[in-house]
């Protein structure tokens, strides 16, 4: 942790207002992406997926719930996995809740992964989660939308991950895509975002750069070594900052 200088009240509100012109910046700056990504033109779905969900066969258009919008959440579970990665596990955790809201607002909201149903609802189950979770292992649908790989693809080397600006790290990974239905029923991929463009979607790691210490990833083997699932935290006794060794 670095050494942080020490000082009045009224001298931290001159600090602190100064760096409330940068976070205003970059509120100015998101709000301007998120409009740019409003604005991005539309692939229609051709392909009829069939997903394999708690109670039977769906298909991509049952996941909207008669609304217009659905985000769907990657999720890292392959058949022969017993659990989910603990990293999406980490940003599953956080939606949990927010279904309703995005509900409210005219979006149905599900998690999409390889692993029989059966799995998933078991894996659910052991979390306490809620929202909706389907299979596509049927389907075509993860390599289709750019999270599932084969292994002589990962072999390669060669980065086709992310849009093919990001190195493998295995045959299955992260993502979001969205999607949009009209009127009519015919249904439109609108955005997708993978890696760190999923950060923002992890409210943790977002009150963790509110703090002193941040996400303190540092030292790491790698930056979510330190994540697990959430039933596997052991009680860690409180400590407070290193400064004095």
């Amino acid at each position: 942790m670095q050494q942080h200088q020490i000082v009045s009240r009224e001298q931290w509100i001159v600090a602190r207002k100064a760096l409330l012109v940068h976070e205003k910046e970059l509120t100015q700056a998101r709000e301007r992406l998120a409009d740019e990504r409003r604005r991005l033109p539309w692939v229609k779905v051709d392909k009829a997926y069939a997903f394999e969900g708690a109670n039977g066969i769906v298909s991509l258009g049952d996941l909207f719930k008669g609304r217009p919008q659905l985000i769907v959440q990657h999720v890292m579970f392959a058949p022969d996995w017993d659990a989910a990665c603990k990293s999406c596990s980490f940003w599953a955790d956080g939606f949990e809740r927010m279904v309703p809201h995005l509900a409210a607002r005219d979006t149905a909201m599900v998690a999409v992964s390889l692993a029989p149903s059966a799995k998933l609802e078991a894996f659910k189950k052991r979390m306490g989660w809620t929202f909706d979770w389907v299979s596509s292992g049927r389907n075509a649908f993860n390599r289709d939308y750019g999270v599932t790989f084969s292994q002589e693809e990962v072999a390669t080397g060669k980065p086709m991950y992310n849009f093919g600006t990001t190195p493998f790290y295995g045959p299955e990974l992260p993502g979001i895509s969205v999607f949009f239905r009209d009127e009519a029923g015919a249904i439109f991929h609108t955005y997708s975002c993978f890696a760190r463009g999923l950060d923002m979607m992890n409210a943790a790691y977002q009150y963790l750069d509110l703090t002193p210490l941040g996400r303190h990833e540092e030292g790491l083997p790698y930056p979510m070594d330190w994540v697990r699932l959430r039933d596997q935290y052991e009680p860690q006794p409180a400590k407070g900052a290193c400064c004095h060794g």
